[in-house]
């Protein structure tokens, strides 16, 4: 009898060479309805009390007045152009909540809910096709719903959920287009439509908006092609030359960016026209970039981006008597997630350097060129929600640790940080969710460093 030839599937130990060949290659099973069912849990969370406090608060104060210009000229008004210092992107979505469910807290917060269950549900397919790796992609989901950033921002009619969601729309795309190139050209084209809508919800997208491009560039250089802007062949996406992931990712990105300023020649009025309209586009960003360098005074809540990434600095969004109770929503990252994924982030680097782990490289490139921007911007004026983009990297390189972790047999070390994750976030839930807070209670009994009041 012929030697039997072992085989790396368990499952195929002891077979016939001829019998292996024959069995199709394995792949872990794809868990798109458990990504759904979070990204329900999501939903369902975040919908509570979504519309307390029934006023503005925070930087709703902004973006509101400026989503009811837009209302105003679909209306067959005029309107100036108010909060010139950011893109329209995220205003007109914001106003378009308004015209579904009208001027109220559920219209002003309808799209951000929307907005942050797709951030939520895209991360996870991103880090699926990355890594397919079932348990991390998962751990991913609940990090992020019990991590407070998106929670808090799927709550609130400001810009930063918009641009979060629509760049986890390019990942998601983007790791799909390259693990499964037959589809690529469909899927690099939406990779660049989702970079544009990024950068047209808020400029803080622009750090990332070249990686993807970049990667494709590096990878296909790698793979040694002699016509590397011709090439079809090689990594990451064979079929697709570096001249087409140009145009999908650097030409088209920048087409859809200038699209979503469209709603922006109708604002404006004889008094005070719209430069937009007057100068083009081109001559209206040197406006936006003058807005965005000017020297604001010293704000109490200001931080850096060492506070950040320790989680020492927080943000009062809400804290005051509304709605016939005292209410507060505080901005911080989960107090155990956050500083844990600190080390994550350095395992990651680590194995994926040692193993060429695509996921964890990514993952790490993503956090340092999100929070590197912030490092060397000219901005003198910053505040902890420049790390909401940070926070969702870190949190998927904290997946994929839990992963390693349980896959070297402490599965229970894993299983016991999500649920640890859950049972912070249950325990901050009253000030991340405007809950009414009744007496004796009140914000001391969340400030676990001084540094948050």
């Amino acid at each position: 009898m012929a030697e039997q030839i072992p085989h790396e599937n368990p499952d195929l130990e002891g077979a016939w060479p001829s019998e292996a060949a024959t069995r199709p290659p394995f792949h872990p099973r794809d868990p798109w309805v458990w990504h759904l069912a979070i990204c329900a849990l999501f939903a369902g969370l975040a919908s509570i009390r979504l519309t307390m406090p029934t006023i503005p608060f925070f930087d709703e104060v902004h973006y509101l007045p400026a989503a009811r210009d837009l209302l105003a000229v679909w209306d067959g008004g005029e309107a100036i152009y108010r909060n010139k210092e950011h893109p329209l992107l995220g205003k007109t979505l914001i106003a378009l909540g308004m015209a579904l469910f009208g001027d109220n807290p559920l219209g002003w917060r309808f799209m951000s809910l929307v907005a942050g269950v797709v951030a939520v549900g895209a991360s996870m397919r991103a880090l699926w096709h990355a890594s397919e790796d079932r348990f991390a992609s998962l751990a991913f989901g609940a990090l992020l719903i019990t991590g407070f950033h998106l929670f808090i921002h799927a709550r609130i009619a400001m810009l930063d959920i918009f641009m979060v969601s629509a760049l986890a729309i390019a990942a998601w795309q983007f790791a799909a287009a390259i693990r499964k190139p037959e589809q690529g050209r469909w899927r690099l084209a939406l990779t660049g439509i989702a970079i544009g809508l990024a950068m047209g919800a808020k400029w803080n997208a622009l750090p990332l908006a070249p990686v993807f491009g970049l990667a494709f560039f590096v990878c296909r250089l790698s793979a040694g092609r002699r016509r590397l802007l011709l090439s079809r062949r090689g990594a990451p996406v064979p079929g697709i030359s570096l001249l087409e992931a140009f145009v999908w990712l650097a030409t088209l990105p920048l087409a859809i960016y200038a699209l979503t300023f469209a709603p922006g020649y109708w604002l404006g009025t004889e008094v005070e026209p719209s430069l937009l309209a007057q100068e083009g586009i081109v001559a209206f960003h040197g406006e936006i970039l003058s807005l965005q360098r000017q020297v604001l005074e010293a704000h109490p809540y200001q931080s850096t981006w060492d506070q950040w990434a320790l989680n020492t600095r927080a943000i009062w969004y809400l804290y005051e008597d509304v709605d016939g109770a005292l209410r507060g929503v505080l901005l911080i990252g989960n107090p155990l997630t956050m500083l844990l994924g600190l080390s994550a982030v350095l395992w990651c680097l680590g194995m994926g350097l040692y193993h060429k782990d695509a996921a964890k490289l990514a993952v790490v490139i993503g956090y340092a060129v999100s929070l590197g921007f912030w490092i060397i911007a000219p901005k003198p004026v910053q505040f902890y929600y420049h790390y909401t983009i940070p926070s969702v990297f870190l949190l998927g390189a904290l997946a994929l640790s839990l992963s390693d972790v349980r896959k070297a047999g402490w599965p229970w070390v894993s299983y016991g940080v999500l649920a640890a994750s859950l049972a912070v976030f249950a325990w901050f839930f009253p000030i991340l969710s405007a809950a009414p807070l009744e007496p004796p209670t009140t914000f001391e009994d969340w400030m676990w460093l001084d540094s948050w009041v």
